[in-house]
């Protein structure tokens, strides 16, 4: 049995209809940039999102590098960022020329720890940048307290965890701006690259807006340097359309994850395998369902062998990147973060996959490691 490690197969056939129809009036409209799909859009992810204002960006890591600079971190400048997260969280920073500040997550949820939190912060130190890793969302009150504490900006990267909450609260609402990215493999997700910022700040929201649009608010009078980072109409469309279903597919990943835990709980008991742990008061929406072995490399061989796909996120932590060898640090700085680099493999997560597939998965698993 093959089984990829994601398929649009399973979701994008009940969506042809409504896609279609929705190329229909953006074609129809003759209204490409900035128009109506736009705007809706903005409203119901803001609404969906429990913010008071939405801003369509282009593309994730252009919502935390206008979110970055709205706020005013620039040269000099210091932004905390866990050092086990996606490449793009920490080249937003270097865009706006501030030092990325790496701090370790927990090893059983791969967030951000609050704990140790504090001792990296400096008088250089402007805002932390906690990003809700695999879907888990991290522990925002008291990032939010040590923040408020010292007078930092908090930048959420929501990029992987649309509907997922702490205490209650939804995550992409607790910063000051937040980023999201809606890449065609997140939970909600477009047809090309897409990306928004949330904010409860008018002000912000406002100056969010202006930058996206090469600096402008009125049509060439430019008050700032801005980008060309604008929401396409046409993925707001489907975004809007997508919309509709994100609470079932978000259901479909929750029931994915328990036949998972539960079907690999004997070799976690065995000490073979690491599964994923949901933090006390947080929620997991599993972008990713994302385990732990000593033996990553030979479990992903023996899956590929059999027709199952899987991904490492991420092989490399950032802070052992090329690009980043200019920061000095070494193998061994971030043992937490390697540590899970060297040890994760994400399984196939999509909605839809059936109880026989993710039993197949979880055979296969148990046939290799046993």
């Amino acid at each position: 049995m093959k089984i990829p490690f994601n398929s649009f197969a399973t979701t994008h056939p009940q969506l042809r209809e409504e896609a279609i129809k929705t190329f229909e009036n953006f074609y129809d409209s003759q209204y490409y940039m900035l128009g109506n799909m736009v705007k809706n859009f903005e409203k119901q992810y803001a609404a969906l999102n429990q913010t008071k204002h939405c801003i369509g960006v282009a593309n994730g890591l252009d919502a935390l590098h206008i979110a970055l600079k709205v706020l005013g971190i620039g040269e000099g400048d210091e932004v905390i960022v866990p050092s086990n997260t996606y490449i793009a969280t920490v080249l937003a920073i270097s865009f706006v020329g501030a030092t990325p500040i790496f701090v370790e997550p927990r090893i059983n949820s791969y967030n951000l720890n609050p704990d140790v939190l504090e001792a990296a912060i400096t008088k250089n130190t402007k805002a932390i940048m906690p990003v809700h890793l695999y879907g888990q969302a991290c522990e925002m009150e008291k990032i939010m307290e040590i923040a408020n504490k010292h007078n930092l900006f908090v930048v959420e990267d929501n990029a992987q965890g649309h509907l997922a909450t702490y205490k209650g609260k939804l995550t992409g609402s607790f910063g000051h701006i937040n980023a999201t990215s809606f890449y065609p493999t997140k939970n909600l997700g477009a047809l090309g690259d897409a990306g928004a910022m949330t904010t409860d700040n008018e002000k912000w929201a406002t100056d969010c807006m202006t930058y996206r649009n090469y600096g402008s608010q009125k049509r060439y009078y430019n008050e700032v340097i801005g980008l060309n980072s604008r929401l396409d109409e046409l993925q707001a469309g489907l975004l809007s359309m997508k919309l509709n279903y994100l609470q079932d597919w978000t259901t479909d990943r929750l029931r994915i994850a328990q036949q998972y835990l539960q079907e690999l709980q004997p070799l976690a008991e065995a000490g073979k395998l690491v599964l994923p742990k949901t933090v006390e008061n947080a929620s997991h929406v599993y972008h990713l369902f994302v385990v732990r072995t000593e033996k990553r490399n030979e479990l992903q061989q023996f899956l590929t062998d059999n027709g199952i796909g899987s991904l490492i996120h991420y092989p490399i932590p950032p802070h052992l990147q090329e690009a980043y060898q200019h920061l000095g640090y070494q193998k061994g700085d971030f043992p937490i973060a390697e540590e899970i680099a060297a040890t994760c493999l994400s399984l196939p997560m999509y909605p839809y996959l059936t109880a026989t597939q993710i039993t197949e998965i979880c055979d296969k698993v148990q046939l290799c490691l046993i």
